[in-house]
C-alpha cells in the first residue's frame, strides 16, 4: 500500500483544501484501498516467512480512512490472483491526516466530536437530503454495511470509541486494548471484537539507580503484566484477533505468543487469534481460516508443533503456491558441539538459521558463517577482534544427527581432520530448564487503577460513625463542637451527640474537625489528549465527558486534600469552548462513567480576553483577532442556534450537534461558566445573554469583579475566581487580593477555584486567604470551596453541606481546616472511603517493596541477555486553560 504523502506548507489552515468532499480534510472516507495498492514482494516475504498467508489493508492515514481490502500473500501469482476481496472494511481512527493542515481537530475530544457529526451527516445525506454531492459521505454511505474497523489504542479509547459508535449506531470491531486486562469488565461489557496488538514492552535497563526513578510503577507493571493479557481476555469471553501491528518485524509474532502462553494462553487460543478468529471477524470464513474443501489453500508446514520452542516454518503455501522458508529435507544441525581440530579442542554453538555459527577457544571467540552445498557444510571462522584477519574453513558431512564430521583448511594451509560432536547432555539440561519455564507465571499486583497507589480492590461503601468531632455544617447550625455524624447507605445519617448504631465502624475525631468535602469549580485535572479544542472558535460539539481520565494521579492528590467534586472544563482557546464534566472524585477502580455525576447539571465554558483572539500567537489567524470581534462570535452562533430552532421539522434538516448544544443555553438548559478578566468584556457578555434570553451562570477567574459586583448581583451570576493571584498577565494588571471578598459582600455567590493541579491540593489554604485579605468570616470563607461552588454547579441539593440526607462527601482534618497544618485524615464520597492517611502510609511501603522487586527482576532479565530499554520519563502535561497540544 502506498504511504500517504504529507501536507507541505507551515501555519494555520482553518477550511478544508478540498472541493467535492467533506468539509473536513481528516474525513477521507472516499480513499479506496484498491485505488493505493501496490504489491512489495520484498515485505510480504516478511509476512510469509513469519507465517502468514493472507493481510487486510489500507490507506493508513485520516480519522476516516475508505474501504480497506484482503490481499493473499502470494509472491508466485499475480495481482488479480491476490486480492481476495476488494472491500473488505470500513476504516477509522483517531488519527489527524498527514495529508491536510485543516487544525480541526486538536484533541481527543474533538476527534470523537467529529467522527459523531460526520455518521450523522452521512445518514443524513443517505436519505437524499443534500442538494449537492459530497464524495465522502457517499463513500462512507456505500461503505455502511462493510466490517467497521476502527483504531483506537488503549483500553480507556477502546471504551470511548464503543461508545461514540453506540451514539451513531455502530459496532465497531477496535483495534487496541493492548492493556485491555485492566479494565476486562467494562471492555467485555462492549460486545465489542479487537484486534490485539503483542507488542509487549521490553523490561527496562534499571542497572543505573539515577535512572532508575524515570520508570513509573505502572510502565514496570505493564512490563510484567502485558503478556498476560491475551490469556485474560480469552479467559473473560472476549472475542479478539492478534495483530502484527506495533511489532518491530514479523518475526517476533511468535516470540511474542510465547510470552503470552507462558501466561497461561492456550495453543488453541494463540491459534484460532491468528486464523478462524480473524477470518470470523472479517466475515471470510468462507475462503480462510481453516483447512477444507473449497477453500483457499493458504497453511504452512512446520518441523513440529507451531508453538514449540525449536519448531520452524518449512514451507507457506498461499493460494496453493509453495513458499520455502527452510528446506525441510535438511538435517537440524542446530546446538552445542564439541569440535576436534588437530588436536585442540574447541566449543561450537549453531543457532538460529543455520547460517551462523559461534566458536570458542577458551575465552577467546570466533565468529563465523556457515553455508549449505548439498548434502555439504562449510563453517568459515575468523577471530572476531584480531588485527590479522586469518580464516580456518571446516568442509564437512553430517553423518548423524548428533555428529559433523570432515577436514578442516587451518589459517597456516594445513589439512587436517576435523570432527565435531553435539553435546547431548547440554542440550538434555536446556530440555529440562524448558521444562521448568513452562510454569504458568504470575501477575503480581494489579490494582484499581493499575498505578501507584490503586486499590487492590474496588473501595465500597460502609457505615461510618465520626465520634465527638467539631462539625463545620456550612448550614444554620453553624461549627457544632463534640458532635457525631452518621454514615450510612452512602448518605448523611443522623447529626447529633452520643449517637449509636450497629455494624458501625467508629472513627475517633475527638479533636478533629469534619468538614463537607471541598469542591473546585474550576479543574483541568483527569482529562486525556488535549484539555482544548482550538481548531474553530466555537466548539460546543465537544464534551470533557469524553475524556475523563480516572487514572490520573492528580484524583488520588486531591483527595488528600480534601477534595471530593471537581467541575473539569474545557480551556480557554476559544469563545464558545467544549461541554464540562462534574465528576466525583471515584479513585480505586470506578469508570469515568461511575465518577460523573448522575443526572448532571449541563455547563459549558466560554472564553474572553487573551487567549480567545490569540494576542499571544505569532501567527494567529484564526477569527476573533479583537476584544469587539469576541461578542460578534457570540451574536453569531446564537443567531445561527434560533434559525437552527426554527428549521427543525422542515425539510432536509440536519441534526448539528453543535447547534443543539448552543440552542441548550439559549433555552437555559445549559449554563455557562465563562473564563473572564476584564470589567468592559464581562459587562458585553452579560449584555449579550440578556439580549438572548438567558443569563451567565459564572464568571470564572473574574479578577475584576470588584469593578462590577452590584452589576453581577444584579444579573444573577456567581464569581469563581483566584485568592490572591494578580500581575501574571497583561489583562490582570488591575487584579487584587480583595476581589473574593468585595464580591461576597455585595451578595454574589463567591467561590475560590484552583485552575491548576498543584493548587488543587490547597485549596482549604486558598480560602483562608479570605480571611487575610478582607476579613471575612470562617465560616463564609469555608463555604468558598465548598457550599458556594456547590450552588454555582446547582449541585448544592446534594453536597456542600453537612445535613441530614445529603451525599455523605466527608473529610476529617487533623485541624482547623483553614490552618496550614491542617491535613485531611479521611476523605470520603457517598460514604465510600477513597483516601485514608494511615492506609496512603501503607501504599508508599508496599508500592516501595514492589519497585524493589521488579527492579531486580528486570535487571536479572538483562542478565539473562534479554533486550531492554533505556528509561524514559513518563510524563502527564498538568492541563491549564490555556495549554494547546497541536
Amino acid at each position: 500500500m502506498e504511504k500517504a504523502k504529507r501536507a507541505s506548507g507551515s501555519g494555520q489552515q482553518y477550511d478544508e483544501s478540498r472541493q467535492g468532499y467533506y468539509w473536513n480534510d481528516h474525513i477521507r472516507a472516499e480513499q479506496d484501498a484498491l485505488d493505493f495498492y501496490k504489491y512489495d514482494e520484498k515485505e510480504a516475504k516478511k509476512m510469509i516467512d513469519a507465517g502468514y498467508g493472507a493481510v487486510q489493508t489500507h490507506m493508513n492515514d485520516g480519522i476516516a480512512r475508505g474501504s480497506g481490502m484482503l490481499v493473499a500473500l502470494n509472491n508466485n501469482g499475480d495481482d488479480g490472483m491476490r486480492i481476495l476481496k476488494e472491500e473488505s472494511g470500513s476504516f477509522f481512527s483517531l488519527k489527524r491526516s498527514v495529508q491536510t493542515r485543516q487544525s480541526y481537530p486538536t484533541s481527543l475530544m474533538g476527534t470523537l466530536a467529529l467522527l459523531r457529526q460526520t455518521h450523522f451527516d452521512a445518514d443524513w445525506y443517505s436519505k437524499g437530503n443534500s442538494t449537492t454531492r459530497d464524495l465522502s459521505l457517499e463513500a462512507l454511505v456505500a461503505n455502511k454495511n462493510l466490517v467497521q474497523i476502527i483504531e483506537a489504542g488503549d483500553k480507556k479509547n477502546v471504551l470511548r470509541v464503543d461508545k461514540m459508535g453506540d451514539r451513531v449506531g455502530k459496532q465497531f470491531v477496535i483495534v487496541g486494548g493492548a492493556d485491555a486486562y485492566e479494565m476486562i469488565d467494562d471492555i467485555k461489557a462492549t460486545k465489542a471484537s479487537l484486534i490485539l496488538p503483542i507488542n509487549f514492552p521490553d523490561a527496562y535497563d534499571v542497572t543505573n539507580p539515577y535512572q532508575e526513578w524515570y520508570v513509573n510503577l505502572a510502565d514496570m507493571r505493564e512490563w510484567k503484566q502485558a503478556p498476560a493479557n491475551p490469556y485474560l481476555l480469552s479467559q473473560a469471553g472476549i472475542n479478539y484477533a492478534i495483530t502484527s501491528q506495533g511489532l518491530k518485524t514479523p518475526d517476533k509474532l511468535m516470540e511474542k505468543l510465547k510470552m503470552a502462553m507462558e501466561y497461561g494462553l492456550t495453543e488453541d487460543q494463540a491459534l484460532a487469534a491468528l486464523t478462524t478468529k480473524p477470518a470470523q471477524i472479517l466475515g471470510v470464513s468462507d475462503m480462510v481460516g481453516t483447512l477444507e474443501k473449497g477453500k483457499v489453500a493458504n497453511f504452512i508446514m512446520t518441523s513440529g508443533p507451531l508453538f514449540e520452542k525449536d519448531s520452524k516454518i518449512f514451507e507457506n503455501w498461499v493460494q496453493g503456491f509453495k513458499h520455502v522458508i527452510k528446506d525441510r529435507h535438511r538435517k537440524d544441525i542446530d546446538g552445542s558441539y564439541t569440535a576436534l581440530i588437530a588436536g585442540d579442542t574447541y566449543k561450537m554453538d549453531i543457532s538460529g538459521d543455520a547460517k551462523k555459527v559461534s566458536i570458542k577457544i577458551d575465552s577467546t571467540k570466533l565468529g563465523g558463517k556457515i553455508a549449505y552445498n548439498g548434502n555439504w557444510i562449510t563453517i568459515t571462522a575468523s577471530q572476531k577482534n584480531a588485527d590479522d584477519k586469518t580464516f580456518t574453513r571446516m568442509i564437512s558431512k553430517v553423518s548423524k544427527e548428533d555428529r559433523l564430521t570432515g577436514t578442516a583448511y587451518l589459517a597456516n594451509g594445513n589439512e587436517v581432520s576435523f570432527t565435531a560432536t553435539k553435546d547431548v547432555e547440554k542440550e538434555k539440561d536446556e530440555k529440562e530448564k524448558d521444562e521448568k519455564k513452562k510454569e504458568t507465571k504470575t501477575l503480581g499486583p494489579l490494582t484499581f487503577p493499575n498505578v501507584s497507589y490503586g486499590s487492590a480492590t474496588k473501595p465500597q461503601e460502609e457505615t461510618i460513625l465520626y465520634r465527638n468531632a467539631t462539625v463545620w455544617t456550612n448550614e444554620k447550625d453553624g461549627i457544632l463542637e463534640n458532635t457525631d455524624v452518621l454514615v450510612k447507605n452512602g448518605k448523611i445519617s443522623k447529626i447529633g451527640k452520643n449517637l449509636s448504631a450497629s455494624n458501625a465502624r467508629v472513627i475517633d475525631a475527638t479533636g478533629k474537625h469534619l468538614t463537607s468535602g471541598i469542591i473546585d469549580e474550576h479543574s483541568h485535572i483527569a482529562i486525556d489528549n488535549g484539555v482544548n479544542e482550538a481548531g474553530h472558535n466555537s466548539t460546543a460539539e465537544v464534551t470533557i465527558e469524553d475524556v475523563v481520565d480516572h487514572e490520573d494521579v492528580n484524583i488520588y492528590r486531591d483527595l488528600a486534600g480534601g477534595v471530593t467534586t471537581s467541575q473539569l472544563l474545557h480551556g480557554s482557546a476559544n469563545p464558545i469552548g467544549g461541554r464540562s464534566a462534574i465528576i466525583k472524585l471515584k479513585w480505586g477502580g470506578y469508570s469515568p462513567e461511575e465518577m460523573i455525576y448522575s443526572d448532571s447539571p449541563k455547563f459549558i465554558k466560554f472564553a474572553l480576553g487573551e487567549n480567545v483572539k490569540q494576542s499571544r500567537y505569532q501567527n494567529g489567524v484564526r477569527f476573533p483577532q479583537t476584544r469587539m470581534g469576541v461578542e460578534q462570535v457570540f451574536e453569531d452562533y446564537f443567531t445561527r442556534a434560533r434559525e437552527y430552532a426554527d428549521s427543525k421539522g422542515k425539510k432536509n434538516f440536519r441534526y448539528d450537534e453543535e447547534m443543539e448544544v448552543i440552542l441548550e443555553i439559549l433555552e437555559s438548559e445549559r449554563f455557562v461558566s465563562c473564563h473572564s478578566y476584564v470589567q468592559t468584556e464581562i459587562n458585553m457578555l452579560m449584555k449579550v445573554a440578556e439580549k438572548h434570553g438567558f443569563r451567565i451562570n459564572t464568571f470564572t477567574h473574574i479578577l475584576e469583579g470588584y469593578k462590577m459586583a452590584d452589576k453581577m448581583k444584579e444579573h444573577g451570576v456567581g464569581g469563581s475566581t483566584f485568592s490572591d493571584w494578580w500581575a501574571y498577565k497583561y489583562e490582570v494588571n488591575d487584579a487584587i487580593p480583595y476581589n473574593a471578598a468585595i464580591m461576597h459582600s455585595q451578595g454574589v455567590v463567591t467561590a475560590i477555584n484552583s485552575d491548576d493541579a498543584e493548587m488543587s491540593r490547597r485549596l482549604n489554604q486558598e480560602a483562608a486567604k479570605a480571611v487575610k485579605y478582607g476579613n471575612v468570616s470562617e465560616e463564609d470563607a469555608w463555604k468558598f470551596v465548598t457550599l458556594n461552588p456547590a450552588k454555582l454547579l446547582h449541585i448544592d441539593d446534594r453536597t456542600g453541606s453537612i445535613k441530614t440526607g445529603k451525599d455523605a462527601d466527608l473529610v476529617l482534618w487533623s485541624d482547623n481546616p483553614l490552618s496550614v497544618t491542617a491535613t485531611a485524615e479521611v476523605t470520603m464520597i457517598d460514604g465510600i472511603v477513597f483516601f485514608d492517611k494511615e492506609r496512603d502510609l501503607r501504599f508508599r511501603e508496599s508500592i516501595k517493596e514492589e519497585r524493589q522487586q521488579l527492579i531486580n527482576e528486570m535487571i536479572a532479565a538483562k542478565n539473562k541477555g534479554l533486550k531492554t530499554q533505556e528509561p524514559k520519563q513518563s510524563t502527564k502535561t498538568l492541563y491549564e486553560c490555556n495549554t494547546l497540544e497541536w
